[in-house]
């Protein structure tokens, strides 16, 4: 058996823990301090996003939950369990999708399978369910070069999705869309998140997707990254465009705008 196929365990809904967790790493003008004393919990099913300023340590405390970067203090556990490294249980989407201009969109989304040893065959009916949830299935034999952007984040979003993870961890996934597409896949991610109610912890810029998206919305100071607040939303779900009218949404936004507006 691989280290790889090792982790693989049941995707049943766990809670993702981070406890006192700092960063500290060497530079040329000295020692930087990335994130100080951070701590959070994601309860299973739950959609947390986290707000900061640029270079407040955000995708760092992705890359530390994600078992990418090991913390220079405090620790992370999934379900109990110390998380040192990749998890198949574990999916994690970045600012651009990556995906290979050489493979197609179904052999992109089986990528993490055949990087994790795991036996393709296995996996080919799931690969075109999610072809199907997130609207590719037409696509499937294409390449990233014929896809719109969205499009071709929609594959990493069932690229992340393929291992049918109880965790997923995303880094300003929409980041580089413009406005409309980025609403739009605000509105997809809710309908795949509200289907298998995966935890997510979901970093982002944008005030407005933090609310519209999360349950709860943690905001973070500049660096050292401290987490400064917890807002509990309490917005009815499934959310559309309209729910951005609402007085409980605008009152949200302004809450956390005065954070970064001064």
């Amino acid at each position: 058996m691989t280290h790889a196929a090792a982790l693989r365990v049941p995707s049943l809904p766990a809670t993702l823990q981070i406890k006192d967790v700092s960063v500290s790493y060497p530079t040329h003008g000295g020692e930087i301090h990335a994130l100080q004393d951070v701590g959070l919990t994601v309860e299973p099913g739950e959609f947390v996003s986290i707000l900061g300023p640029s270079g407040c340590g955000k995708s760092t405390l992705l890359k530390v939950a994600a078992g990418l970067l090991k913390p220079t203090h405090g620790t992370v556990s999934l379900g109990g369990l110390n998380v040192s490294g990749p998890r198949t249980d574990v999916g994690v989407a970045f600012q651009k999708p990556l995906l290979l201009p050489w493979k197609t969109v179904r052999d992109n989304i089986l990528l993490p399978v055949r990087a994790a040893q795991l036996p393709v065959a296995n996996y080919r009916q799931r690969c075109d369910s999610l072809l199907e949830t997130v609207r590719l299935s037409e696509f499937a034999n294409n390449y990233p070069r014929e896809l719109s952007g969205g499009m071709q984040q929609r594959a990493g979003l069932a690229r992340m999705l393929i291992q049918d993870p109880s965790v997923l961890l995303m880094d300003e996934p929409f980041a580089a869309l413009d406005a409309m597409t980025r609403e739009a896949l605000s509105l997809e991610l809710q309908r795949i998140w509200m289907a298998d109610m995966k935890s997510v912890l979901f970093i982002t810029h944008s005030i407005a997707e933090a609310v519209f998206l999360s349950d709860r919305v943690l905001v973070m100071s500049s660096r050292p990254g401290r987490v400064v607040e917890v807002l509990d939303l309490d917005l009815p779900r499934p959310r559309t465009l309209e729910t951005m009218t609402l007085s409980a949404f605008v009152d949200a936004c302004s809450h956390l705008r005065r954070y970064f507006v001064k």
